[in-house]
């Protein structure tokens, strides 16, 4: 009747670090070899968009859709903050 503790592997961390660090790698990655982004959009040209322009929401938009997740509460915040970050390096605070 011991306590029994779940290890917790440290891949999918270091896959998250990944993905936010090089999303663009991640993105020709997941094209190339799975159907993640075919599942969540439908054709090549948002995906390349994404690819130019936002490549972490259109990361975090397939995640959402291939989770089966609502575009609502926290999912929206996720996005708005993905929309967010490659603006901040345009952004001047000194």
């Amino acid at each position: 009747m011991g306590l029994k503790f779940a290890t917790i592997s440290p891949m999918p961390c270091l896959a998250v670090i990944v993905v936010l660090a090089f999303p663009r790698v991640a993105l020709v990655a997941l094209w190339l070899f799975t159907h993640y982004l075919h599942r969540a959009y439908h054709g090549l040209l948002i995906p390349l968009l994404g690819f130019l322009f936002l490549p972490i929401t259109t990361l975090a938009y397939a995640w959402m859709v291939n989770t089966g997740r609502h575009m609502e509460g926290i999912n929206l915040i996720i996005l708005i903050v993905a929309n967010l970050r490659p603006m901040s390096g345009a952004v001047d605070f000194g």
